[in-house]
């Protein structure tokens, strides 16, 4: 059994270090910019966006997808997806998963180069901490510990929240492999005593009802 106290709870319209210098660079590189190496450091970031729209949204967007997902998305869906993220929350919608998070840093540096054309992004920031009866049943957390996290905090929810909808099956099995992609990042800091602090990084879209838990205990479990 653990006891779960809410600490701090933050909406976010950017990841931590989501975005870097080497990679404002690269992104400019893929725009044919004129001499990079002339840039100074703290100005590459609006010179990315000023080089991305000099372009339309939606030629700006298929650069910024073929950037971000490499080869893991083929030229037609990249075509399709450049226009449907103008009215879509792909890092919210897209089938797969495991590609919301760089579906969110793609928009949010569109939505910076073209004053909001592209959906506003909103993920969550939050911590808690997990404090356990026995100091020994922290080992739960050691390996994988998004998906004992993710069935701890959802007992802090309401019962219609969308994780518990949509993963119902998963938060009562020993399989939540899903669980590593609705936690975008996730730091665990060990308290004094039985406790630990997570720190964790994700989408509104799975975690806005834990803005208005309260303290709580539950139990959990690990995958096999």
């Amino acid at each position: 059994m653990f006891n779960v106290e809410p600490l701090k709870f933050s909406t976010i319209n950017e990841l931590p270090n989501a975005w870097n210098e080497n990679k404002y660079m690269e992104l400019l590189e893929r725009m044919d910019f004129d001499d990079i190496s002339g840039i100074v450091p703290n100005e590459l970031k609006e010179m990315c966006l000023m080089s991305l729209t000099d372009t339309t949204p939606e030629a700006a967007a298929k650069i910024v997808l073929e950037y971000v997902f490499e080869n893991r998305l083929t030229p037609g869906q990249i075509d399709n997806l450049s226009n449907e993220m103008l009215e879509e929350r792909m890092w919210e919608e897209y089938a797969d998963i495991s590609m919301h998070e760089k579906f969110f840093n793609s928009n949010q540096l569109l939505f910076e180069a073209f004053n909001g054309k592209f959906p506003h992004p909103e993920a969550v920031h939050f911590q808690v901490k997990v404090t356990a009866n026995n100091e020994e049943d922290l080992v739960i957390f050691q390996n994988h510990a998004e998906a004992p996290l993710i069935r701890l905090l959802v007992k802090g929810m309401p019962s219609n929240t969308l994780i518990k909808r949509l993963f119902e099956e998963q938060l009562t099995s020993r399989d939540f492999k899903e669980a590593k992609d609705i936690i975008w990042q996730l730091r665990a800091e060990p308290m004094e005593g039985k406790s630990v602090l997570f720190d964790c990084v994700t989408s509104s879209y799975w975690f806005h009802d834990f803005k208005y838990a309260e303290d709580f205990e539950a139990d959990t479990h690990t995958d096999e």
